[in-house]
């Protein structure tokens, strides 16, 4: 039993909400959960180990995303199987494997499916795109979809990036949205019910105390990663940006102990690197030269030159900018060692993953045409203010 109290807490996460204020939602019915890591109330407890010992809460099956329900596999790695969970002997089901949508066999004994991890506000990450996909196969059998809503960990009003082409769409964008979107999971699902048919019988348990100009530490809750190259807030701020490097030959940190915010590539001088970033208007952030060796991934056991990124400035910060100027030195900088990373990647294998991640090719081919940075950015501009009207209609905070 873990007895630490947060004192500081201001924000109460949809679990604590609905157990309770609202635990008539789910009394008399048979409930699936869709769960990981970063599935605790805020004193660390499990929403699994909740659920299983309530005396009002009949909990018949357990589902996880990408990293499995204890975040114990690394980035796609779709391995992970079904199995027991060896304290309840509840059935676990993968959906991040040969199917990455519920079953009729997984929602075989379940009335309510409910969803309740940490999204980190950047739209490739796949836990709303597991989300969506159980909502649409809730639809489809006959099943309630409840959402106990949780923060967007880098704030609810800065929206920024690439709108999604539905024509790139895949398991890290399946619907349009900006790569920085600035919602919440409860307010992503009501966008994707509605906007795009899903019309599950849907439900939101909101937070309490949620203020959208948050970051994760305004909101007293205790941080757990929410997969294995996320471990700290620090990381989710870069990551809308730094996650680009991962459809190139370009180290994005993976293998080192701060990934996303370390990056590297063994034609990099640091300190020339840094002298171009410092001619470009990138607010908020000062850039450190580094070496590292990665442990996995790219280069691993090969020394490369690069550099750390150092948010100083989180509301000035402006992650996709950042990512993108930085991949444009490296770029230059690497000359013919520079690469595209070739499919497949996230279950697709046509597109390059560049254009994937980016949810267009346009950038792509601008950076390849030698576009400025303000002429790449210029050329979102128009979707993103229509995302972001259309967005409004979906804000419950």
């Amino acid at each position: 039993m873990v007895t630490k109290s947060f004192q500081e807490m201001v924000v109460k996460p949809g679990l604590e909400v609905l157990l309770q204020q609202q635990i008539d939602l789910i009394q008399g019915k048979r409930i699936g959960i869709i769960v990981n890591p970063s599935s605790i109330d805020s004193q660390l407890e499990h929403t699994l180990d909740l659920f299983f010992s309530h005396a009002d809460i009949n909990l018949t099956t357990v589902m996880g995303p990408q990293h499995g329900i204890r975040g114990e596999t690394q980035d796609n790695m779709i391995e992970w199987e079904d199995y027991r969970d060896p304290p309840t002997q509840l059935p676990v089901y993968s959906l991040y494997s040969k199917t990455r949508s519920p079953t009729r066999k997984m929602l075989a004994d379940v009335d309510v499916v409910i969803f309740d991890l940490q999204d980190t506000g950047a739209r490739y990450y796949t836990f709303v795109y597991t989300m969506a996909l159980a909502m649409k196969a809730c639809q489809q059998q006959g099943k309630s979809f409840i959402v106990l809503d949780r923060p967007n960990p880098i704030n609810g009003i800065e929206v920024e990036g690439t709108v999604l082409d539905p024509n790139f769409s895949s398991f890290v964008g399946l619907y349009p949205l900006a790569i920085r979107h600035g919602m919440t999971v409860g307010e992503l699902a009501l966008y994707f019910n509605k906007e795009f048919r899903i019309h599950c019988e849907l439900e939101v348990v909101k937070m309490g105390g949620w203020k959208r100009e948050m970051f994760f530490e305004d909101t007293g809750l205790p941080w757990v990663l929410p997969s294995p190259n996320i471990p700290t807030v620090d990381t989710a701020i870069v990551y809308p940006g730094m996650c680009l490097l991962e459809g190139t030959n370009i180290s994005e940190g993976r293998g080192t102990t701060r990934p996303f915010e370390f990056s590297g590539a063994p034609w990099i001088q640091p300190l020339e690197m840094i002298g171009q970033l410092g001619a470009m208007d990138l607010p908020g952030a000062v850039f450190r030269p580094i070496y590292f060796t990665p442990t996995f991934h790219k280069w691993s056991t090969q020394m490369i030159g690069g550099i750390q990124i150092h948010v100083q400035d989180r509301r000035a910060f402006r992650p996709f900018r950042t990512g993108l100027a930085l991949l444009k030195v490296y770029r230059e900088l690497g000359e013919e060692q520079f690469k595209w990373k070739n499919p497949p990647f996230e279950y697709e294998d046509k597109k390059l993953p560049f254009d994937i991640l980016c949810g267009t090719d346009k950038i792509r081919k601008q950076m390849e045409a030698e576009a400025s940075l303000q002429e790449i950015e210029h050329s979102w501009r128009d979707e993103l203010q229509k995302f972001r009207e259309v967005r409004q209609k979906y804000l419950l905070y």
